[in-house]
């Protein structure tokens, strides 16, 4: 399970002594904000001690490429470098030295220790290897626990059903969408989905795992399985874990983040069981460490202890993000790639929820040629294939006031 996690001011004070020895961004961050020192108290880390967002770090590394300077340690030190799906049209590299690599790695075997996975089990990591945190992570964890682990990448949706069929897998881990995508894909190939050995399904990168009508379709999807709901971040790691004695509430790892939930237009902190934004300090992921991270997550907690408890899950984003396929996609991450051809006149983006895994498609006024080098960018940002379909002059609606381009398509 790790060490034992330290007192909140002490874990936040060796942080702090750690990030001020040489790490140049918070330097000049917490410098700039009039911070010296390190925190004499918790009061005082959260009044003055400000927020870090996903902006400064986006353009802390366009500044300075490719790894920017939120570093505590010489380049030679990591040896880990991953990144996320995109924000702002940019995603975030994150590098990682072998000690933050060893805790995240345990903070992961502890969230499957929760689940309930032991060294009997066969785990099917129903997704693409690329460069996102969490799959390789989830991989490492599980072998530590001792299980026999497979890798399902490269391969299509049919042959992962058959996979989990043929090594009798008995926890599957992806996304919510996708398993059961996984399920309906199976039953339309005639495989005997109904002779699965599978128990347990660890679900993460979607809201849904923490709603019931979710949980109950997908345990109904492979005939009963658990639902195991969990979330992170590549920026932060690993940062909550399901109560098994109350599906529905997440549970934040305490000994390795310090966590705030805040209003997301004044930044106060806001009353316990109230709607605000998750707010993180990593405190053992000092190679490349987060203080007052606003995570964009919105969160309904409440407090047993020192540690926080997510009831609900992750309610949504505060900026409107769209979850497809597993990758996070903003519109103003879609707006800034759109708007890198100025021919194109107007645009609109189509979420296409009717089917088990949703799907975007974006219509522009420009040419072919013009719909092709978006497809192409989108890509480039966003590791998402997001048809691009070009259609003539003045066709789509034009807006007096704020513009609604995207449009949800939904089941009957």
């Amino acid at each position: 399970m790790g060490s034992e996690p330290l007192p909140p001011l002490e874990a936040l004070r060796h942080l702090f002594r750690q990030v001020l020895m040489g790490n140049s961004f918070y330097q000049r961050k917490l410098s700039g904000a009039g911070v010296v020192g390190i925190p004499e108290s918790i009061e005082m880390f959260r009044t003055q001690v400000p927020f870090t967002t996903k902006s400064e770090l986006v353009a802390d590394q366009l500044d300075h490429p490719p790894y920017g300077t939120n570093l505590s340690v010489p380049l030679a030190h990591y040896t880990r470098c991953h990144q996320t799906s995109g924000t702002s049209g940019h995603p975030l590299r994150w590098l990682d030295t072998p000690d933050s690599w060893s805790a995240m790695t345990d903070d992961w075997a502890e969230v499957l220790r929760a689940a309930g996975v032991t060294r009997e089990d066969r785990v099917l990591f129903a997704f693409s290897f690329g460069p996102f945190l969490g799959f390789w992570l989830a991989f490492e964890a599980a072998q530590t626990l001792g299980c026999l682990c497979i890798a399902g990448g490269g391969m299509s949706t049919s042959l992962r059903a058959r996979v989990l069929l043929e090594h009798q897998c008995t926890v599957l881990c992806c996304t919510p969408t996708y398993a059961l995508h996984l399920a309906e894909t199976g039953r339309r190939d005639g495989l005997p989905l109904n002779s699965s050995a599978l128990r347990l399904i660890v679900v993460a990168g979607e809201p849904g795992g923490s709603q019931p009508a979710t949980r109950q379709h997908l345990s109904n999807a492979w005939n009963g399985a658990r639902v195991f709901d969990h979330h992170g971040m590549t920026e932060v790691g690993p940062v909550t874990y399901e109560d098994p004695s109350q599906p529905g509430q997440l549970r934040v790892l305490a000994r390795s983040f310090f966590s705030e939930v805040c209003d997301p237009i004044t930044g106060e902190s806001t009353p316990e069981n109230e709607p605000g934004e998750l707010v993180l300090t990593t405190l053992r992921r000092s190679g490349s460490p987060l203080i007052r991270y606003r995570t964009g997550d919105l969160v309904c907690a409440h407090w047993e202890g020192e540690q926080l408890v997510l009831r609900g899950g992750i309610l949504g984003r505060v900026d409107d993000m769209v979850i497809v396929r597993g990758v996070n996609v903003y519109p103003s991450a879609l707006e800034e790639l759109v708007r890198a051809d100025p021919s194109i006149k107007e645009y609109r983006v189509t979420l296409d929820t009717r089917k088990a895994l949703p799907e975007l498609f974006v219509e522009i006024e420009g040419d072919t040629h013009c719909a092709q080098q978006l497809e192409r960018r989108i890509q480039d940002a966003l590791t998402l294939r997001v048809p691009v379909h070009a259609v003539p002059p003045e066709l789509l609606p034009r807006f007096e006031f704020k513009a609604r381009r995207w449009r949800r398509l939904e089941a009957a």
